[in-house]
């Protein structure tokens, strides 16, 4: 029954593996511009986005494994959780574990930017001549990387010499054995602790930005999007207009041919502001054609028409995200208040807090659903591509910048590779402050222990397990601070959370960095979400309308407005019949 159990649970996180594969897929065609594509850039980015969703999404397995060897019910162990097989559920989720983390940093600190020097090396002329092999452009790409292989060579060497929290070993705070267990010894787990801990900070203070941001501006980005016309119906119009524009302009050339001096001086006025016109349509044409997905990948193409059959959701799914996302302030700030009020030893050890006097929300929900799997699980999942979605937004909105500096715009078919690879980059480090986050402060309590508890009685006779069924009362939640013996024996920490304690404790300075962050990212999230609220964010097609006006001599397209509306045009790829933006043909601009 036990290996069932657990299979199922492994079973459970493969499914949602290749979703996330797919999921990463779509986030890749759909923003990676079409007319620039590189395989290389292509399937890095798919990998490594799957790879780090995969990672945050192992803790609800890590709690479902180390919960499934206790019955909550009664506060015991079940007979078959003997020591031996509870550490062999822990060490085979430590190796997934450690290979995911060591994944995460190779790909972002090495293959990412290995692929971006290797795209940036190609040379079209001189491969077209034969000047340019494959190995000249493998020793160009190497040459760059080296400085990032020095970098990680540092941070482990660092991480393997650097002193860790020996002070506090003798204090009497940290006496209970969950704290004695999190001080290490062994220099190269604490390698691996402080690079982790290192990428984590680096990773929160863009977090703090892009996914703060990103949390207030997707919701109110839904609700405020009143798109008016579909993308079929914009190709039809224009095609329209410029079939009228371009006739007038040879009926204008017809009636001059001949005639001494050329065209009068009304007429040239006419056909100057056909000719302008003329660009103007021909823009707003090859804008409506990106829309419908024309000359796309196929797999855009299937996202444009779901996304055009859901648009009318748009309203209720803005709200319910909204809705959720001030649950998610809440019950952080509720979490970091009641860690900066009552953890165990403060800064001294990154702000454990050891047991939660403050119930809040999100994890009271968790901890509840977590008793029935795989309900957590899917909660989870829609937590962590909230999450991803808001990062990806945030990003978009901002873009890659350096200080004030555009360095890249992220927008739907027009990333180009080097700033979709600089996003994986970004992504892959904001996703282990989710990692930080979600655990300590959005849900702690659900991904220390999940539903364990424990029955707080001694047992009538040695060796055996205390019994709690005549007095339920006396079943209690477990938590790090449980001095009693029996608890020690039937609560089991997750994997992820013993991990990022043992990051905090060891090194309090990433401790202390990581937990106030988490009060700058709600600032972030507090200022936009009020700003948003009386200002609509310009997110991806509006970004695009404004770049195409400010090519224009004048303010044609300005009129065109928002076109992605709800309708069955899109979905069909069909336009009605209609006289939508007729063109005058005396001239003048529409």
């Amino acid at each position: 029954m036990a290996l069932i159990q657990t299979s199922l649970i492994w079973v459970a996180y493969v499914v949602a593996v290749a979703i996330l594969l797919v999921i990463a897929a779509v986030f890749v065609f759909v923003y990676q511009t079409p007319r620039d594509r590189a395989a290389s850039v292509t399937i890095v980015s798919i990998f490594t986005t799957s790879a780090l969703l995969a990672t945050v999404l192992l803790l609800p397995v890590d709690v479902a494994l180390v919960s499934s060897t206790s019955l909550s019910s009664e506060g015991r162990k079940k007979d078959w959780a003997t020591p031996d097989r509870v550490h062999g559920i822990t060490h085979t989720l430590t190796i997934v574990y450690y290979t995911l983390y060591s994944l995460d940093a190779v790909l972002c600190l090495l293959v990412v930017p290995f692929t971006y020097f290797w795209y940036e090396e190609y040379d079209d002329d001189a491969a077209e001549q034969g000047e340019q092999t494959a190995g000249q452009r493998l020793w160009g790409a190497f040459k760059y990387t080296i400085a990032f292989i020095i970098f990680v060579v540092i941070i482990f060497l660092v991480g393997f010499f650097v002193p860790f929290a020996k002070q506090f070993k003798g204090d009497n705070r940290l006496d209970l054995d969950y704290f004695k267990h999190l001080l290490q010894e062994n220099h190269g787990e604490r390698a691996l602790s402080f690079a982790l801990g290192l990428l984590m900070t680096i990773g929160t203070l863009i977090y703090i930005l892009y996914t703060g941001a990103g949390l207030a501006l997707l919701p109110v980005a839904l609700v405020k999007s009143a798109p008016s016309v579909s993308a079929p119906t914009l190709a039809a119009s224009t095609a329209s207009q410029l079939e009228q524009n371009r006739e007038r302009q040879r009926q204008l050339e017809g009636r001059n041919e001949g005639r001494e001096g050329g065209l009068d001086s009304r007429d040239r006025r006419e056909l100057e502001s056909l000719v302008r016109e003329e660009r103007t349509l021909i823009r707003r044409e090859r804008l409506a054609a990106e829309s419908s997905g024309e000359d796309r990948h196929a797999l855009v193409k299937a996202w444009i028409k779901v996304e055009a059959a859901f648009r009318p959701l748009k309203l209720l799914g803005g709200i319910v995200l909204m809705v959720l996302a001030v649950i998610i302030f809440v019950s952080m700030l509720i979490t970091g208040i009641d860690k900066a009020k009552n953890s165990v030893c403060k800064a001294h050890c990154g702000y454990i807090l050891g047991k939660i006097h403050i119930v809040q929300p999100l994890n009271w929900i968790f901890v509840i659903s977590s008793k029935v799997f795989p309900v957590d699980y899917v909660l989870f999942l829609l937590l962590t591509l909230f999450f991803f979605c808001a990062s990806v937004v945030g990003i978009a909105t901002i873009g890659i910048r350096f200080l004030w500096i555009t360095i890249f715009k992220i927008r739907k078919g027009h990333t180009s590779p080097q700033a979709l690879l600089l996003t994986t980059v970004l992504l892959t480090l904001i996703v282990l402050a989710i990692n930080y986050s979600v655990a300590m402060l959005v849900a702690p309590q659900y991904a220390t222990y999940g539903p364990q508890t424990f029955c707080d009685r001694s047992p009538k006779h040695p060796g055996e397990q205390p019994d709690c069924s005549d007095d339920h009362k006396a079943i209690k939640p477990c938590s790090e601070l449980s001095d009693n013996p029996v608890a020690k024996d039937v609560c089991t920490p997750s994997v992820v959370s013993t991990f990022i304690n043992r990051v905090t404790i060891n090194f309090p300075f990433f401790g202390v960095i990581l937990f106030w962050a988490q009060f700058a990212f709600l600032g972030v999230y507090l200022i936009v979400f009020v700003t948003t609220l009386f200002r609509t964010p310009k997110l991806d097609q509006e970004q695009i309308d404004q770049d195409l006006e400010e090519e224009e001599e004048e303010g044609l397209l300005a009129s065109t407005g928002r076109r992605f509306g709800a309708t069955w045009q899109d979905i069909t790829g069909r336009a009605r019949k209609n006289n939508y933006g007729a063109t005058a043909t005396n001239g003048e601009s529409s």
